[in-house]
């Protein structure tokens, strides 16, 4: 079953620039992981296949609902101490989130997690949705299926951080259908118990957008994608079946993101 973790950290020290770029994140969840299982964290280190779990840049806490807002990527200015940030974390098999049982269920505030010279603390973890934020969640796969309607023609995407789909050896930052469902469909028949064969993406089609591109300089190596909003819609005759499948597919991109480096904070999309 997929988890869309939230964990809320208060840093003790300011948090400076190079080190909130999606290479440190990155180092910071595997030294989680680590802590927990060090034979785990060594494999998800040197593993170049597609990873089980996402991350998100970090946050810093607003006091109202961000469900509809691109989130920061990246920072100018160091996080100063004491502020309140979030990071989500999102894991897509059962095998990845036992592992990591004993570190939420004996958490420790007091205990400093290291990102560049600061130390974090880790306050607390939510795993179900809240008010003001919308990116915690859980919900089994056999769930997310069988919740899916199978008669809602209208998709929705908030896309979140910069989306870019690897495509014959370049990228491609357009948001197009093909890419789009494909992405979600390819990480669900990996991780799910129940295989989707295919569906009908020659019946969905863009209806609207407000997106734009976002290039982020201080990244590994320049990074750009796609940012912003857009529909899709169900058209012509469409068996309830595949309705249904699409609309899984749609629900399930909170957990698995879109297209390439969502381990290092990219990618991050939900339906809205």
């Amino acid at each position: 079953m997929p988890h869309s973790l939230v964990l809320n950290l208060i840093p003790e020290s300011p948090i400076y620039p190079d080190f909130l770029t999606g290479r440190h994140l990155h180092a910071l969840f595997l030294n989680l992981v680590s802590f927990v299982d060090k034979s785990l964290g060594d494999y998800l280190h040197t593993s170049k296949a597609d990873k089980a779990f996402t991350l998100s840049p970090l946050q810093i806490q607003r006091q109202h609902k961000q469900s509809q807002h691109i989130l920061q990527i990246s920072h100018q200015k160091p996080i100063p101490a004491g502020t309140t940030c979030w990071w989500r974390i999102s894991l897509l098999d059962d095998t990845l989130f036992s592992k990591l049982t004993p570190l939420w269920l004996n958490l420790n505030p007091n205990r400093p997690w290291h990102l560049g010279s600061a130390n974090l603390h880790i306050t607390s973890i939510e795993g179900t949705p809240q008010s003001i934020q919308p990116w915690a969640n859980a919900c089994s796969y056999t769930q997310l299926y069988e919740k899916a309607s199978d008669s809602d023609c209208t998709l929705n995407f908030t896309i979140a951080t910069p989306v870019s789909f690897r495509q014959g050896g370049y990228d491609n930052v357009l948001p197009v259908k093909e890419s789009v469902f494909n992405s979600l469909l390819s990480r669900w028949n990996k991780y799910s118990d129940r295989e989707i064969s295919g569906i009908p993406i020659e019946s969905i089609y863009a209806s609207a957008f407000d997106i734009n591109t976002e290039v982020i300089s201080n990244y590994e190596s320049k990074f750009i994608g796609c940012v912003g909003n857009i529909s899709y819609r169900i058209l012509g005759d469409v068996e309830t079946l595949a309705i249904k499948q699409i609309n899984t597919l749609a629900n399930f991109a909170l957990y698995a993101g879109l297209g390439r480096k969502t381990t290092m904070g990219m990618g991050m999309v939900r339906r809205v």
